[in-house]
């Protein structure tokens, strides 16, 4: 590790904690309907929206209607990919001529990009039609981390409100959160990108010859639009197989650093929101200090691991220190124009969000290293998290903590003056168990049935982190992948679908339940017996919950796969 490596770390978390008040304070206008910089522009376009559409901005719905809107407009969207994949090989703006998608892989695309998880067993370039590109994919960025955003919107006026039947109208919520937040902030993004080297167009495949004469065919296409809300939204998927290691994605030392706080930014934006809802700052502050230091735990270990280097080269005398000759520690399966810092800064916040963006592969990180990555997604990628998923996340975790903290003093939990109850408890329960019955239930289904096995690219406990990582990645709506895995067959096609699916609305349903219960309860003034929510107290109850949690949960499969991967590699014998 060195110094310079520490001052982009700590120049990129302070930038985020500038943005998080004005970010928080104007998406919390905007949530409220009330006037903004920009309503001279967008207001009459949402009035216009609300009329074809035959939506009543005033009037909101119980927390079962909006829910069910949620669920038809989300499945809706799924099968209008599906079909645009199926169908593109007649489908205009297509000058690669490419084919139709097979079935089974249209099926897991279409609930990847449906549940802001953007998996991806194909090759963007390779596979994709400019118009699915971006009237399917793209529409699909923009619409998964909108409807992210609302649920966690819809879950702050649960804690908010009081003795009320209603959590909001999510078609407001989606078209408030399209028109204000995501699609300005990416317009100037795109053209950003576009000065750094970006492609952005309609034109063929560009024909180049190399110094030894022969042709090579160079992807081009409308990228910087896709990278835009793809980092923004949290969304993950590239145009490009490469991912943001690609130079026509991520061209610069600049374009990295900012696309790395775009995908932290309305995240913590976030959680401001939730305390200004709710009258209190403070309470923002302390999710967001919690989050922080989950954040600053993971990125300081995947730090030191790869900095390290590999103990079975050190033992051949190869030299890994860094110098100014070389970046040292392990620098496999990493771009040299971002070095070791920024990407294990990269691999943590893409994986403290369910973003799944990657600028190096993370099959070719250290054991440790690699563990990180596969951590913050178990633990539901509340650290920041995906756009609304992360704050919701948090949320269930605070409940849970205040329930923990009840027991222990024989009091009945309380948050924010709204007593947690059995329901409470029992959906917030509902909501977070979900998640490790898919990771785990597939990848035992994956590493036992001859169709699982034979799509890893390793034997041993590596292999087995490969199949670990691809279900937390498609569970936890994240997206990234270790790269090992030969993901596109029907076993996984099939079954990463259904855990997408599972992972996404199986938690937002028990979610938003809480929201409602939450938000028909009355307030009670807090009192001498009251847990204060605000001091670091509190911080340090919610991060010991998350981890214990965790460590109860996804501890004995960690130890099948890095853990002993790591310890094997230490004893000298490599997998």
């Amino acid at each position: 590790m060195t110094i310079n490596g520490w001052i982009q770390i700590l120049l990129f978390t302070a930038i985020v904690l500038a943005l998080v008040k004005p970010v928080g304070g104007f998406m919390t206008r905007v949530f409220n309907g009330e006037r903004t910089f920009l309503s001279p522009v967008f207001v009459p376009v949402e009035r216009a929206l609300y009329r074809l559409s035959g939506v009543d901005e005033r009037a909101e719905q119980h927390w079962v209607t909006y829910g069910v809107a949620m669920l038809l407009f989300n499945l809706a969207g799924m099968l209008l990919l599906y079909a645009m994949q199926r169908l593109q090989n007649v489908l205009p703006f297509n000058p690669q001529g490419q084919a139709a998608v097979p079935a089974d892989l249209a099926f897991n695309t279409a609930a990847s990009f449906t549940t802001n998880t953007n998996w991806q067993n194909y090759g963007g370039e390779s596979t994709m039609s400019y118009l699915v590109q971006m009237a399917g994919l793209t529409f699909h960025n923009f619409v998964s981390a909108a409807t992210g955003i609302a649920l966690a919107v819809a879950l702050i006026r649960g804690f908010a409100r009081a003795s009320a039947r209603t959590v909001g109208n999510f078609w407001v919520d989606l078209t408030r959160c399209t028109l204000y937040v995501l699609l300005p902030i990416c317009i100037i993004y795109a053209l950003f990108l576009v000065w750094q080297g970006v492609p952005q167009t309609l034109g063929a495949y560009v024909d180049a010859m190399t110094v030894e004469g022969a042709k090579q065919t160079i992807a081009v296409g409308p990228v910087a639009s896709q990278e835009a809300i793809k980092m923004l939204g949290t969304n993950g998927g590239g145009f490009f197989n490469a991912n943001s290691a690609h130079p026509f994605e991520n061209p610069t030392a600049l374009s990295n650093l900012v696309q790395m706080i775009s995908i932290f930014v309305i995240g913590a934006g976030l959680t401001n929101v939730f305390g200004r809802m709710n009258g209190d700052e403070r309470q923002g502050w302390a999710i967001l200090a919690a989050m922080g230091l989950l954040f600053f735990i993971g990125v300081a270990v995947a730090y030191w691991a790869e900095a390290q280097g590999n103990p079975a080269f050190a033992a051949l005398g190869v030299d890994q220190a860094p110098s100014a000759l070389q970046a040292g520690g392990n620098m496999e399966g990493k771009e040299v124009r971002f070095g070791i810092a920024d990407t294990a800064l990269f691999a943590t916040v893409t994986t403290d969000a369910s973003c799944g963006a990657v600028n190096a592969m993370h099959d070719s990180f250290m054991p440790l290293g690699g563990m990180i990555p596969l951590i913050n997604i178990q633990l539901g990628e509340i650290i920041i998290g995906g756009v609304g998923a992360g704050l919701y996340g948090m949320l269930l975790f605070v409940i849970i903590a205040l329930f923990v903290a009840g027991l222990m003093v024989g009091r009945t939990p309380e948050y924010l003056g709204k007593k947690l109850e059995a329901k409470e408890v029992k959906m917030t329960m509902l909501a977070i168990l979900v998640l490790p019955l898919s990771y785990l239930g597939f990848t035992a289904l994956a590493v036992v049935l001859p169709a699982g096995v034979s799509a890893l690219s390793n034997a041993g406990p590596h292999g087995f982190t490969e199949a670990l990582y691809a279900y937390v990645s498609m569970t936890g709506n994240n997206g990234s992948a270790f790269a090992g895995l030969s993901g596109n067959m029907l076993f996984y096609n099939v079954t990463g679908a259904f855990a997408m699916l599972i992972g996404r609305f199986l938690m937002i349903v028990p979610m938003l339940a809480v929201a409602g219960s939450l938000a028909a309860k009355k307030k009670s003034p807090p009192s001498l017996g009251t847990f204060p929510t605000h001091t670091p107290l509190f911080v340090g109850l919610l991060v010991g919950v998350v981890l214990i949690v965790g460590g109860l949960t996804f501890f004995p499969a960690l130890a099948l796969g890095p853990v002993v991967e790591h310890l094997a590699m230490n004893a000298g014998t490599l997998y």
